[in-house]
């Protein structure tokens, strides 16, 4: 199999894992950065390295409507079509089934989905959904799913949970037929405990390589994903990674970590910076504030990004107040140094004993 994952040491319910790959090691808990497009925004492969980036997540619906797997074919898949040699994750589609509803067409096969950049229409199955992540050469796939919206009712919720159950089972064995990459199953059930205890049942009773918690960090209340996710993690096995989907913010990170999860992703820390807002050890900073005009300090004292150790916040402001794409991305890798940084001090924790310490220091600026 493509993965073994190594538990070294558990703080309360945080753990700090090792992930082994095809294209490297991944020390967890981890924040994976989104390249959509292959290619996460603003950032060079290079910079992501220099960052500390250790796997980043592919989009496999975009990916199949361009360029396409001829494409990945001929190029022999995703790390050298971009020219990053570190792991890649692919979400399997599922997502899609989520947030391009309309006009979509959801069946026991898989799902009608209107592509966003032409109006073709496209049916995805989870046969599908693993030819199209094995073309990307991922070295971690994601089993399609049915990613349920936020108030859902649990009659529609069970039919949710009882096609992502028949879906993991098509994803596994079609997946198993082509390659020996990675696969993680997906845990759904909406906000119900009843079937997030019966998905986990049904996710974990197969074999995949890592477990994932679907579902979540798409709208609802706060304290209803850390509720569900709580309540779920007990349920997946300890002896392999647990992704929860979807999760950006600093303080969800440490609440999840606190639960028992090794792996997170978001777009947050790179769309916020496209916006002007840097993530920062005392919280949150608009870059756009006038206050900044006459600043020579860093965005961050204590980070050593190079965004830190070269500008200045009123240089950096100017940047934004001029429209110049360089504002943008000296806040993408700022923040996305930040990500790694918080997974960093994360794991440092965990092996001393003072994960609580730190989490308390980042709930204190990011209430």
């Amino acid at each position: 199999m493509g993965l073994k994952f190594e538990l070294l040491k558990t703080s309360g319910n945080a753990r700090r894992g090792r992930i082994y790959l095809p294209h490297g090691v991944v020390e967890t808990p981890t924040f994976m950065p989104v390249g959509t497009n292959a290619n996460v925004k603003l950032m060079t492969p290079k910079l992501l390295d220099e960052i500390g980036a250790q796997i980043i997540l592919g989009n496999a619906f975009h990916l199949y409507l361009k360029p396409g797997l001829d494409v990945f074919r001929f190029h022999g898949g995703i790390h050298n079509f971009m020219n990053w040699q570190k792991p890649v994750l692919t979400d399997s589609g599922g997502f899609q089934v989520f947030s391009l509803r309309e006009g979509r067409k959801i069946t026991e096969d898989g799902v009608l989905i209107r592509s966003p950049l032409d109006g073709s229409k496209h049916m995805i199955t989870p046969e599908l959904s693993m030819e199209i992540q094995h073309a990307i050469g991922s070295d971690i796939v994601m089993a399609f799913d049915y990613c349920a919206e936020p108030g859902i009712s649990h009659q529609d919720a069970v039919v949710a949970l009882e096609l992502t159950s028949l879906w993991a089972e098509r994803s596994l064995k079609k997946l198993r037929s082509l390659s020996d990459q990675a696969i993680f199953g997906i845990v759904q059930g909406a906000f119900f405990k009843d079937l997030r205890l019966r998905s986990a049942k049904e996710i974990t009773s197969m074999n995949f390589d890592g477990f994932a918690i679907g579902g979540l960090s798409v709208g609802e209340e706060y304290n209803i994903t850390l509720d569900m996710t709580k309540f779920t993690v007990p349920l997946l096995p300890e002896n392999k990674p647990r992704y929860f989907m979807g999760a950006g913010s600093p303080k969800l990170i440490v609440d999840l970590v606190d639960s028992g999860i090794d792996m997170f992703d978001s777009v947050l820390p790179t769309r916020v910076a496209r916006h002007g807002q840097a993530l920062t050890w005392k919280g949150k900073l608009n870059i756009r504030s006038a206050k900044y005009k006459f600043s020579k300090e860093p965005i961050d004292e204590s980070c050593g990004c190079y965004t830190c150790k070269n500008f200045s916040r009123s240089y950096i402001r100017h940047l934004f107040d001029r429209g110049e794409v360089l504002g943008q991305i000296l806040l993408t890798i700022h923040n996305l140094h930040f990500m790694m940084d918080l997974s960093k001090k994360i794991r440092e924790s965990i092996e001393n004993d003072t994960f609580q310490e730190l989490r308390g220091e980042v709930l204190k600026y990011y209430a």
